[in-house]
């Protein structure tokens, strides 16, 4: 598996989207200019030039210093939770400190992230075997289904058939795959957009266990060995730890609650970058800096970079996957001021707001399981 590093590709036709998120991609919004056929068309991309004024200000440097200075703090406030867990002992009080640990997980899961996008190491091979060891063997994941998953997406965002972060499953997150049977689970879609954040609360869970289920099943996993080994010693470690120490109902409190936070801020860190943006249809071609750019939204506030491990500049992470988090914040002068000029609508917005996006955007969608199953008449005349 190599180290996630997208390229533009070399041959694509321009696509333009209004500033308003798309909800069906078969309405192709104002402005469109790329193909939804075999047609072809010469390609119109300023990717080159963007990415040289960013490579000639040095933002494309390694700043291995800033990455091992973050994973010393982060241990470091690992350890300590660990002493504070001890010195407390049996009380209800240690869920704190489990909710700590949820957090502190995550940070380990976005340096394992950026680690695996050679942020760290301009070596790939050590890349993935310092990515590996932070994935599995701290976070618990498989690292090699991740960077599988994670290609996809940074190659294709957003993209029907090619992202397999959109794919249908317990949300719906285009309205062809909105559609189901029986009142409950269609009155639960309608309603999806509330019950995402909520669902978040077990993407901890989901993720080891689809972990596991990847690294024994049939599908080939590279450094499968290496992979089971470290995830099942960090598990044996922790809930070593844990059912050790704590009673038995405080132990499996501590972890679903450890779990709880991880998952929810992992998904939580993740949802706002791309939810409610543009859906680019199947067929399209686009050139590789609008389907970058077109697609992600940044989040602007304090502290977010740290909060949301730099994926809060997610426009500029996707143009330049392998650019380290502190470089970050001057590459999006760069970009906005490069979008500005070939008139690339470049999106920004606060944290609170984008989750409301993603909420409003998600209930529109699964309204289409309302629809899907009804008279084509009735639903003609139904108040809208």
């Amino acid at each position: 598996m190599t180290s996630l590093e997208s390229r533009p590709p070399t041959t694509s036709a321009p696509i333009t989207f209004a500033t308003a998120p798309v909800r069906n991609h078969k309405e192709l919004p104002a402005g469109f200019r790329g193909t939804t056929s075999g047609e072809t068309s010469k390609p119109i991309s300023t990717y080159t030039a963007l990415l040289a004024k960013v490579r000639d200000a040095g933002l494309l440097k390694r700043r291995t210093g800033f990455y091992i200075t973050m994973f010393v703090v982060i241990t470091s406030l690992l350890a300590a939770a660990v002493t504070g867990s001890y010195l407390l002992g049996p009380s209800w009080f240690q869920l704190l400190i489990a909710a700590g640990i949820g957090l502190i997980f995550t940070q380990y899961g976005f340096l394992a992230h950026e680690t695996a996008h050679r942020q760290v190491f301009e070596s790939g091979k050590m890349s993935d075997r310092y990515g590996r060891i932070l994935a599995s063997g701290f976070v618990g994941m498989s690292y090699d289904w991740w960077t599988s998953k994670h290609t996809k997406h940074h190659g294709n965002p957003n993209t029907i058939g090619r992202d397999s972060d959109i794919a249908p499953g317990p949300i719906a997150f285009i309205e062809e795959n909105a559609a189901t049977r029986g009142p409950i689970t269609r009155w639960l879609r309608e309603r999806q957009g509330y019950g995402f954040f909520p669902i978040l609360l077990l993407e901890g869970l989901n993720l080891h266990v689809t972990s596991y289920k990847t690294m024994f099943g049939r599908k080939k996993v590279d450094k499968r060995a290496w992979e089971i080994g470290l995830v099942t010693v960090r598990f044996a470690v922790y809930l070593g730890v844990v059912f050790s120490f704590l009673p038995l109902g405080m132990a499996f409190a501590f972890v679903g609650v450890q779990l709880a936070v991880f998952g929810f801020y992992l998904g939580a860190a993740f949802a706002p970058n791309h939810i409610g943006m543009p859906i680019i249809p199947e067929k399209s071609r686009v050139d590789f800096l609008s389907k970058q750019v077109l697609t992600s939204r940044n989040i602007r506030g304090h502290g977010m970079t740290f909060a949301m491990g730099g994926l809060n500049y997610q426009v500029e992470h996707h143009l330049f996957p392998n650019m380290a988090r502190p470089n970050l914040r001057a590459a999006s002068k760069l970009v906005q001021e490069h979008c500005g000029e070939n008139l690339v609508p470049y999106t920004v917005t606060t944290l609170p707001n984008a989750f409301g996006i993603v909420v409003r955007y998600l209930n529109t969608v699964g309204l289409a399981a309302r629809t899907s199953f009804d008279c084509p008449m009735a639903a003609e005349y139904r108040p809208r």
